[in-house]
């Protein structure tokens, strides 16, 4: 049996007037990992085009805490829409506003409405790294093998 996920963790945040009418990121269904987040803004989008979409709110991400921004799969599919640097991360000591870089791979120019969800938020606990110098590292049956050397998609099962 699975272990219960932990309660929620409280995020402060404060409504900008832009954000005024909008309602703050939410959970769409009880198994949702991510947060619906909406746009602030009317923007259109032209093919390639990029553009940090206000969101109307600002956050206060608790100690050992980021929230990943993440792309809206059907945006992605349907329109593509995404994000250039996705996942994005929010981190704990930013106070200012949230805003959402997104792009337009597709060939149409795509408009996006205040009040549209535009990605999803993922809050996530950080674990923080100590670098430690030494003079080789252990052996592995990998080695420096790299892009691609553990074999391309042809070797997948079908």
């Amino acid at each position: 049996m699975a272990e219960p996920a932990p309660g929620p963790v409280p995020i402060r945040i404060r409504r900008l007037p832009h954000g005024e009418g909008l309602a703050p990121p939410a959970y769409a269904t009880p198994g949702a990992a991510g947060m619906d987040v909406l746009a602030a803004e009317a923007v259109t989008l032209a093919p390639g085009a990029r553009h940090a979409i206000a969101t109307g709110f600002a956050l206060a991400i608790p100690p050992g805490h980021e929230l990943q921004v993440r792309p809206r799969s059907g945006l992605a599919l349907r329109h593509g829409i995404g994000l250039p640097n996705a996942p994005g991360t929010i981190d704990e000591d930013y106070r200012g506003e949230l805003k959402i870089i997104l792009i337009n791979f597709g060939a149409e120019s795509f408009a996006i409405e205040r009040g549209d969800r535009i990605a999803q938020l993922v809050l996530a606990p950080v674990t923080r790294a100590a670098w430690h110098e030494v003079p080789a590292l252990d052996e592995t049956e990998r080695g420096e093998g790299g892009f691609g050397s553990t074999g391309g998609h042809a070797r997948l099962p079908r």
